[in-house]
């Protein structure tokens, strides 16, 4: 197929005066991106065509029912995110404000999936989550996935409504320095200038007391962990916890806050997002674990088999019902838990493992890409292997703090594109072409790919004689 041709797969994006980044105009096939696009055990067309071969074996390949356009790990960049938003080709900006945008024709036809990530690091947590909210306003179709960073600010709100257990007593200090840009700007905005906002907060020993782990909490988890985590990851936990504790209150005052600030802007955000008349309170309410859409699984960093085992068994529907009776009732079960693998599994060897049993249970259940953020990309998104299972990689570094460590300039743009015939597109600001990966060239006569346009999706159906 010429190179030519792959334009028409494009983004419809109407430039305006607004928009900051160059958006790749000319497309190629995602193989042509070498390294920077797939990695090694994926990189020739035979080895995507026998994966494909091995996923299509019991269900046929389809795509999800409506166009996705997915945005990941912007990472309290509003600016990116938004950004990200046009460059998806689902709104066109009308002003410089994050919020200044409407939705375009395809917007309104599509899904927006939010990989996680939504929180921390800064510049801009909560004009993130408003443009967001804006988003949802206008009539658009979004889908929010929990990432690691997000869901560690609900197990610390949590830890300070639950506290009487050393499993979980730590829970608020670990969310650790990344979380006080979050912080400072809810101090800002919502305790700094209100003359009564710690009438009710109690002195600096005892707000230390609540916020952070007892004395006696190093010896008390590892005796009550030890029935659930190996030793290696109890001393990691307490490691992680020491430093944490040690540095946390000097950093919350280089921030500007006392600890009872910190204690006093705690509560709240327990009031701004964990109760339903919150300004933020539909962030965890409307957040999944997993979205899953034709043969396409939507996380925020991965899977394992346990996970795809329950899959297989009871759908994804269970899986966000696991997901959200765990995080409210049980934090330890949660985080060292297979739920809480699925949004920080990077596939190291500390974490649940996904095997060939795992994906014989995605493919049999239906699943043959597994879309996620989590690990960041430089050059735009990539195609990789997990256990022999496509793993599309769509964090591509949005925000401008994690950009400025990298020396990459400004905060970053671009979009994955997932069409219902089954074409993936991933455009990214810091890549000059956009990808194009069509399943359907890789597939032969071993395997079946059924497109019907009138329903906009693939047929789950085998053709007769398989």
């Amino acid at each position: 197929m010429a190179v030519t041709t792959l334009e028409q797969h494009l983004p419809q994006v109407r430039e305006t005066h607004w928009t900051r980044h160059t958006m790749p105009e000319v497309a190629e096939p995602w193989l042509h991106g070498r390294e920077k696009s797939v990695a090694t055990d994926c990189n020739t067309p035979t080895a995507l065509s026998e994966v494909l071969a091995t996923a299509c074996r019991g269900t046929a390949l389809r795509g999800p029912k409506r166009t996705v356009l997915f945005v990941s790990d912007a990472h309290a960049d509003a600016q990116a995110f938004t950004a990200s938003l046009a460059a998806s080709g689902g709104v066109r900006q009308t002003g410089p404000g994050a919020r200044d945008f409407v939705l375009t024709a395809q917007g309104r036809k599509s899904v927006f999936v939010i990989g996680g990530d939504c929180l921390d690091k800064g510049p801009s947590n909560l004009e993130l989550l408003r443009t967001i909210a804006y988003l949802k306003g206008l009539g658009a179709r979004v889908k929010l996935l929990a990432g690691n960073h997000d869901m560690r600010l609900l197990m610390g709100l949590r830890c300070l409504e639950q506290r009487g257990s050393p499993l979980t007593d730590h829970m608020f200090v670990r969310m650790g320095s990344k979380v006080i840009p979050l912080l400072h700007e809810v101090f800002v905005e919502h305790v700094q200038d209100e003359p009564d906002s710690l009438n009710s907060v109690p002195d600096e020993d005892e707000c230390r007391r609540v916020l952070f782990p007892a004395d006696d909490w190093y010896e008390a988890f590892p005796r009550l962990a030890k029935p659930h985590l190996s030793t290696a990851a109890i001393d990691k936990e307490v490691r992680r916890v020491r430093s944490k504790v040690r540095d946390f209150e000097q950093q919350c005052a280089d921030a500007g806050m006392t600890l009872r600030q910190v204690y006093a802007t705690a509560r709240r955000c327990q009031r701004l997002f964990m109760r339903k008349r919150g300004e933020f309170g539909w962030f965890f309410g409307d957040m999944q674990l997993a979205w899953r859409s034709g043969s396409f699984l939507f996380v925020h960093a991965g899977l394992d088999d346990e996970i795809a085992g329950l899959i297989r068994r009871r759908g994804v529907a269970e899986v966000n019902r696991q997901f959200r009776k765990t995080a409210s009732r049980n934090l330890f079960q949660f985080y060292f838990g297979p739920l809480a693998n699925t949004l920080r599994t990077k596939y190291r060897r500390e974490d649940l493992p996904l095997t060939g049993r795992g994906v014989a249970h995605a493919y049999r259940s239906g699943v043959h890409f597994v879309v996620h953020g989590h690990r960041s990309r430089q050059q735009g998104q990539r195609l990789a292997l997990r256990s022999g299972m496509l793993h599309l990689e769509g964090d591509i570094t949005l925000d401008r703090n994690s950009r400025r460590q990298l020396g990459l300039p400004g905060y970053g743009a671009g979009a994955t594109i997932i069409r219902p015939d089954g074409r993936v597109v991933g455009v990214s600001a810091d890549y000059p072409r956009a990808k194009v990966f069509e399943p359907a060239a890789y597939l032969d006569n071993r395997t079946y790919f059924y497109y019907d346009p009138k329903p906009q999706e693939f047929s789950s159906r085998i053709p007769a004689g398989r």
